[in-house]
């Protein structure tokens, strides 16, 4: 009798492998500036394929990232490896090179170039990025079987995502095409090159970029004296996407990666990749991971209230719908695919704006800073001493520093009391007083998950609630500890997840770890986040 009885168990637990088989392809989104704020005042309004996911999947509106300085570099990369910069060590977009004072770029690689562009000192390779990321995790898991392929209209995005051992393509300005790095092959497939040649962007260069959608469904005013007017767009609709050239070339190929008209590109792009790579079509899990770079270019210009940023969300929601249906159909189906959705950062509104509206909101000029603070250590030390400012961290330089003339402790505690005296910063710490300052405010913390000692600055400091750091005079920006810049959103759909709207703030660390959990593969190994279990099934 009792056999009996075990019969249907034993079967049942014979069958448990094959039901908790992993998704075939994971299609991993981010949309470079989406904050949590501007997701749900447009969501009413959207009616395409985001929408779709924020009704039907688990939708967590209040994802933090928990450290000082929200950009788009570490964004991707706290997303890759469930990381915080402390961990992984991408501290920012730039850096400054203590030897030259000069920028550069956070995935720079001299030694594995971009292939087809000229030679340049931009972004080519994960060889900075130091902690493991999802992607390599899920190439190790499947023997390198799985594949794992990234896009990006910005080759900061899609490097951290595909990771070491994945694959990153990135849509390059210069010669108006998607490019990758001798990091990661040696000539490009087949399928680029044949999208390429087709020359996407080329066709778009006659045309302007037109309101999708009636006036009438456009909230405030289309023309407001602090949008940009960059590479010849206006700031007004119609927007030209020659960049003020009589024929295609890098100006043009900028104007078109900012408007909306861009995303399109980066779908079309996928759907080549998904063709030419098979992702999908196997038992072995592969990886799509898309960043769309549009949102953050009309951001930075226009702001998030514009008529522009509100057409592109528009934009957005339909590109996610294509994408999410063409990854439906590489998979064979939603049961056997996971969409992952969400965001490298937020980010402020214009600060005239703000203060049109009596909010105390400023725009803070970093050079302005950098000058005073110059001035100010050199009358109290003398001598040859330079400070460079790079958004939210100091490098201090010259002659006097470096020669060993003063006590270097002296010299940033000097210019973090000088900062903190600024009537736009809240607070200012020396890297020597970094781990033993008390947390003032709670601000402290975030400065420290955000620092490498490699990379960052001599000096961190905290500009004041809604005050934005521009060295422009219009638009806008992102990277501080404030939740218009930190807050964003996350949409998990598809194979094992349990719809409903979680709205307990959840840190993006958990991004990562809950991808692995839900492709039943160990944990990015500097992982410090966890799965989020309750939006995985039935898991506990």
């Amino acid at each position: 009798m009792f056999r009996f009885r075990a019969l249907p168990l034993l079967l049942l637990l014979l069958a448990l492998p094959a039901l908790a088989k992993p998704p075939r392809l994971t299609l991993f989104i981010t949309v470079d500036a989406l904050g949590s704020d501007l997701l749900l005042r447009t969501r009413p309004r959207l009616k395409g394929g985001l929408r779709q996911l924020t009704d039907s999947g688990a939708f967590y509106p209040y994802a933090r990232y928990d450290y000082a300085k929200p950009r788009t570099a570490p964004g991707h990369a706290t997303l890759a490896t469930g990381a915080n910069p402390w961990r992984h060590g991408i501290v920012d977009n730039r850096i400054i090179d203590r030897a030259t004072g000069k920028p550069e770029r956070v995935f720079p690689d001299p030694t594995h170039p971009v292939l087809e562009a000229p030679l340049s000192q931009e972004d080519v390779s994960p060889a900075t990025l130091m902690a493991e990321t999802v992607a390599d995790k899920l190439r190790l898991a499947t023997h390198e079987q799985g594949k794992v392929i990234a896009l990006s209209g910005k080759a900061r995005s899609a490097i951290p995502l595909a990771g070491r051992l994945g694959q990153a393509y990135w849509y390059d300005e210069t010669v108006g095409k998607f490019v990758t790095g001798t990091w990661y092959t040696k000539e490009l497939p087949g399928w680029l090159k044949t999208f390429n040649a087709a020359n996407p962007p080329e066709a778009w260069f006659s045309k302007t970029w037109e309101p999708l959608l009636p006036r009438t469904e456009y909230v405030g005013e289309d023309d407001r004296t602090y949008e940009g007017e960059f590479y010849g767009l206006g700031r007004t609709f119609p927007h030209p996407l020659t960049g003020g050239l009589t024929s295609p070339g890098p100006q043009a190929y900028s104007a078109f990666a900012i408007s909306p008209l861009s995303l399109d590109l980066v779908v079309k792009a996928a759907r080549a990749a998904v063709e030419g790579e098979g992702l999908g079509k196997d038992e072995v899990p592969d990886m799509l991971a898309v960043s769309f770079s549009a949102t953050d270019r009309v951001f930075h210009q226009y702001g998030p209230n514009s008529w522009e940023m509100q057409d592109t969300l528009y934009r957005l929601d339909k590109a996610v719908g294509d994408l999410v249906a063409l990854a439906e159909r590489a998979a064979g189906g939603r049961a056997n695919l996971l969409v992952v959705l969400t965001a490298d950062h937020g980010g402020a509104a214009v600060p005239e704006q703000w203060a049109a509206s009596g909010v105390a909101a400023e725009r803070v000029n970093p050079a302005a800073l950098s000058k005073g603070l110059t001035e100010a250590l050199r009358k109290q030390f003398g001598g040859d001493i330079t400070a460079t400012i790079e958004e939210l961290d100091v490098y201090l330089g010259g002659k006097t520093l470096e020669g060993g003339k003063v006590d270097g402790a002296a010299v940033r505690r000097a210019a973090a009391t000088w900062l903190t005296k600024q009537p736009s910063v809240t607070l200012a710490v020396a890297r020597d007083d970094l781990y033993t300052v008390p947390d003032v405010a709670g601000l402290v913390m975030p400065l420290r998950r955000g620092y490498f000692p490699e990379r960052s600055g001599d000096v961190l400091f905290v500009v004041k609630p809604f005050h934005v750091i521009s060295t422009e005079s219009v638009g806008t920006n992102h990277g501080t500890p404030y939740a218009y810049d930190q807050l964003v959103p996350l949409i998990l759909a598809g194979k094992g997840v349990k719809p409903g709207t979680y709205t307990r703030e959840i840190s993006t660390t958990d991004v990562a770890p809950t991808v692995a959990a839900a492709l039943e593969i160990g944990l990015p190994a500097s992982a410090e986040g966890e799965p989020r279990y309750e939006a995985l099934g039935n898991g506990r």
